[in-house]
């Protein structure tokens, strides 16, 4: 493997993350596994919060931080102080990007505009991740992911018919507006290579949410159809369906297309089904639903679901176990394709997580090293790219504006 190929395609880039929690920090992430070299900026004290988040703490630490700090340099700034703002401005200085998702205002306060920063380095390129963007009545609101997700309209459609909404069992409102943001931060490095300028991306949680809500919004326009929550099913899209096995278990099968249609009515020994005018379409198979899942369910609930799995595989009819972490790390396709990897925890010793995805053939991201220790590279990072002297260190040390030594 090429020393490129091992750092990944962003190893020239500096970054400089102030968020905390999962939005900011997981468009970190996602620059950090390819390559990037993201200098994490926390409060000397408490850190991230994320250190301590999560179901459990074994050993006193959240299993959570190893994930979303990985590839990450630890410096601990208190930012409230005149000092730390300077140390932030140093940092940002030499820096191509910067990460924040405070309330709108808060980098102002500190003396960080993106003004200010751009005057010294005109690269610069600022990610602002928020609950509902830089502008408008709603800006200065208060808006973690869940409030993104109701207002980008997840939550209404999320969920069983005769139930409040739902959640996704992830914070998927954050993630989405980190995934945007990380997609703004390349667009915005392709036009400074053709410029040489930077620019700000306002990545809105609410909005990112909006973003992959297909065709809710024009359906509504259009028709005046308000979409609704429908449980497990797509309404008008059959079969396509989580069903009972006998051994308790369930199966997700996909099979609404012509041609998987009738695979899976060959599968059943229900040629009937294929030529019944109630299924012999996709339009007719929509209107007939809840009577075609029925007829599906009490077939399905005659097998086990590894028996199933295998006759359904063998007639090319897509169809899937629900995963959990336990059938993840015994898969065969994840282990193909490294899905999930091991790495070396001071305290915990090995530990699996999720891998950098996507897959670049040549210049792949990976992860080098798990969330690190508060602070861990302060004096590190201060020395080496800021230009500090020990005896600098020192005085900030004392005054409590930086982490203590390592």
């Amino acid at each position: 493997m090429s020393e490129t190929s091992a750092n990944g395609p962003l190893a020239d880039l500096v970054v400089v993350e102030m968020g905390t929690l999962i939005a900011g920090p997981f468009c970190g992430q996602i620059l950090g596994d390819f390559g990037a070299e993201v200098i994490k900026i926390e409060d000397p004290r408490t850190g991230d919060p994320m250190r301590q988040w999560g179901r459990s703490l074994p050993k006193g630490l959240s299993p959570w931080w190893p994930v979303i700090g990985r590839n990450k340099k630890s410096v601990g700034v208190d930012l409230r102080t005149p000092e730390g703002q300077q140390i932030a401005r140093d940092l940002i200085g030499k820096a191509d990007v910067v990460i924040e998702n405070f309330r709108p205002g808060a980098m102002e306060k500190w003396g960080l505009s993106y003004e200010s920063l751009a005057a010294e380095n005109p690269r610069l390129i600022m990610a602002r991740v928020s609950g509902f963007g830089q502008t408008g009545p709603y800006a200065q609101r208060a808006g973690y992911g869940l409030i993104g997700e109701a207002m980008g309209g997840l939550r209404h459609v999320t969920g069983e018919p005769d139930r409040p909404p739902a959640r996704a069992g992830i914070s998927i409102g954050d993630s989405l507006a980190a995934m945007h943001a990380v997609m703004g931060i390349t667009m915005a490095l392709h036009h400074r290579a053709r410029t040489g300028q930077g620019q700000v991306i306002d990545a809105a949680l609410y909005e990112s949410v909006l973003a992959v809500m297909e065709n809710l919004v024009t359906e509504y326009d259009i028709t005046g159809y308000v979409r609704e929550r429908s449980g497990s099913i797509l309404p008008g899209i059959a079969p396509s369906n989580a069903y009972p096995c006998a051994n308790g278990e369930m199966i997700l099968i996909g099979g609404n297309g012509d041609n998987v249609y009738a695979r899976l009515t060959e599968a059943m020994g229900r040629p009937d089904l294929k030529t019944d005018a109630k299924f012999a379409s996709h339009a007719a198979r929509g209107e007939n639903q809840q009577e075609l899942d029925g007829i599906i369910a009490a077939w399905t609930s005659g097998f086990r679901l590894a028996d199933l799995l295998a006759l359904l595989e063998a007639k090319g009819v897509p169809a899937s176990r629900v995963f959990r972490a336990p059938d993840m790390l015994e898969d065969p396709q994840y282990a193909a394709r490294e899905a999930i990897v091991t790495t070396d925890h001071p305290v915990f010793g090995p530990i699996r997580m999720q891998n950098a995805f996507p897959k670049l053939s040549a210049t792949p991201g990976r992860v080098r090293w798990p969330g690190p220790a508060l602070g861990e590279h302060t004096d590190a990072v201060l020395k080496g790219l800021a230009g500090y002297s020990e005896e600098k260190l020192a005085a900030l040390r004392g005054k409590g504006v930086i982490s203590p030594s390592p």
